[in-house]
């Protein structure tokens, strides 16, 4: 479950919360009802929970990939501390979990959280067949922005899809950062990456995947009417975003890993700006 490495579960709850958020502002309402906390402790609850499940899933998957990465051998599965039998029933508890969590929502955000499910069996896979699989994590890891919002309005509209597709873009740039720590054992092994599809160019890369995603997650904001609070706050995170293109070190594992780290504090600094676009705008 990575409950020793927390940064992951942050990464999959902050786009809940900006979904929860930008579709208070949608229905040009304050942040305030109980029902919002309600809602933002199952997300909670469900983002732990979902990536813990996501992870064991993808540990099944990757045991025979996971042995021969130095980063990654020392995981249960391929270290031996647990079998497959058991990280299955694992799996299968978190799921339950997770179900009983989706269905305190209506039945059109149901049915959005359980298509996510496609969304995830995929994902293990992409690496072995395409040089984009961080595009696909990014489909994967901000369906929760889709959800909130849908769980807030009971539909789907514009700003949430610019949102989603800007938070999309934000993945494509943390997780190459991510993947350059693998880069070299990755390419002995033949799992593609857009570390790897990049090579040199990874920093011009991000930063115009972080540009794409502060323009539209911007413009998410603004056309639910957002107001200048939102975007003096967004100001702060695009600033963030250049923070770490200009101190990343793509030989640096260590930089790496501190960088990708820091998006905890960037999804932060979105949210903070769409709570300031439902209470102000």
């Amino acid at each position: 479950m990575r409950l020793d490495r927390p940064v992951g579960t942050w990464l999959l709850f902050w786009p809940c919360v900006m979904g929860l958020l930008l579709g208070a502002a949608a229905e040009e309402r304050r942040f305030l009802e109980w029902r919002d906390y309600y809602y933002v402790i199952l997300f909670a609850v469900g983002a732990l929970v979902m990536r813990g499940a996501g992870c064991t899933f993808n540990d099944i998957i990757d045991r025979d990939i996971d042995a021969q990465v130095a980063r990654t051998r020392g995981r249960p599965i391929p270290s031996g501390a647990i079998t497959t039998r058991q990280a299955l029933i694992l799996l299968a508890g978190l799921c339950l979990i997770g179900l009983v969590i989706l269905l305190q929502f209506s039945w059109f955000a149901v049915v959005l959280g359980a298509a996510s499910l496609l969304l995830v069996a995929a994902y293990p896979f992409m690496k072995r067949i395409t040089w984009w699989p961080q595009a696909w994590l990014g489909l994967t890891f901000n369906w929760g922005a889709l959800l909130g919002f849908a769980a807030q309005t009971g539909r789907l509209d514009l700003g949430v899809a610019m949102l989603y597709a800007g938070l999309i873009f934000w993945t494509l740039g943390y997780d190459t950062i991510y993947a350059h720590q693998d880069k070299d054992d990755d390419e002995l092994i033949g799992v593609k990456s857009t570390a790897r599809l990049f090579g040199a160019d990874s920093r011009k890369w991000i930063l115009r995947f972080y540009a794409a995603s502060f323009t539209l997650i911007l413009a998410a904001g603004f056309t639910e009417h957002a107001g200048w609070p939102f975007a003096f706050v967004m100001l702060a995170a695009g600033a963030h975003l250049l923070w770490q293109v200009r101190t990343l070190d793509i030989n640096s594992s260590e930089n790496c890993l501190r960088v990708f780290r820091s998006n905890r504090d960037t999804g932060a600094l979105i949210a903070l700006a769409f709570l300031l676009a439902s209470l102000f705008g």
